[in-house]
């Protein structure tokens, strides 16, 4: 069982998220000494930019080879690429990507938990969609014996499983909205804020981080130089804590965690 005294989960939908999306937040974590885990569910093969990749396979495993990269970059303590197919998270078994996400709580048993909000993120993206249903859900039901209690008492990755209650949700703010061939999209309504964070510095390193995805290259030359303005501060909004709290008393993101029972 893990015993570090702060632990955070990121969970994302394709590799890049966690760089565009979570990356200050993530290195803030590290400096802070909080146990960061990652988990991807796919392994982003059906990318538009593909930077020559020769089928899906070749470019999924050039891809999982670039998370790992940013991931050093982030300081993150651990990540995980599962098997989900890019682009179709919604036509997958929702339950089961629920019970997959709880497993991962009762293991890592996170006190903060990120994902994206119900918007899709900066390019509304349904598997960014799903991502956040997911993680709510999932969220939720960790700590309730009554969902998936086949989980119960049984070894997962080297830890018997048992139900586990997180602290914290936070979606994040995309800053602007971008999606590809359809500029009318970009007065989206997205989720709001209730902490920003002005990376200072880290945000140069955030940057170096998304740049380890070289296949993806072509988000930055489409987005143009106002993504690298973008990535010198992060916004997000707690979703969901435990007692009657009102967000504008939110100590800070990785602040107010109470002691594991």
């Amino acid at each position: 069982m893990t015993t570090t005294a702060r632990r955070l989960l990121c969970c994302t939908a394709h590799p890049d998220d966690e760089s565009g999306a979570f990356g200050g937040a993530l290195l803030l974590a590290h400096q802070q000494n909080i146990e960061t885990t990652l988990i991807c569910l796919t392994a982003g093969q059906n990318a538009h930019f593909r930077a020559g990749a020769d089928s899906d396979e070749d470019l999924a495993r050039l891809r999982r080879k670039e998370l790992a990269d940013a991931c050093q970059v982030l300081g993150v303590t651990r990540h995980q690429v599962l098997d989900y197919t890019d682009g179709h998270l919604a036509h997958e078994n929702f339950h089961a990507i629920v019970g997959t996400l709880v497993a991962h709580i009762r293991r890592w048993r996170p006190q903060i938990i990120f994902t994206f909000g119900g918007d899709g993120g900066v390019n509304l993206h349904r598997d960014h969609i799903i991502m956040s249903l997911a993680t709510t859900a999932a969220f939720h039901w960790a700590f309730r014996p009554e969902f998936f209690p086949e989980q119960i008492g049984v070894d997962f990755q080297g830890e018997r499983l048992q139900p586990y209650r997180p602290q914290k949700l936070y979606y994040s703010s995309t800053p602007f909205v971008s999606v590809r061939n359809h500029p009318e999209l970009d007065g989206a309504p997205t989720v709001p804020w209730s902490a920003s964070i002005d990376l200072g510095p880290l945000g140069d390193r955030k940057f170096e981080a998304f740049k380890r995805h070289t296949t993806q290259q072509g988000v930055i030359q489409r987005v143009g130089p106002a993504i690298h303005e973008h990535f010198k501060y992060e916004r997000y909004l707690l979703a969901a804590a435990p007692g009657l709290l009102n967000i504008n008393d939110d100590p800070g993101l990785f602040e107010g965690i109470q002691p594991d029972p």
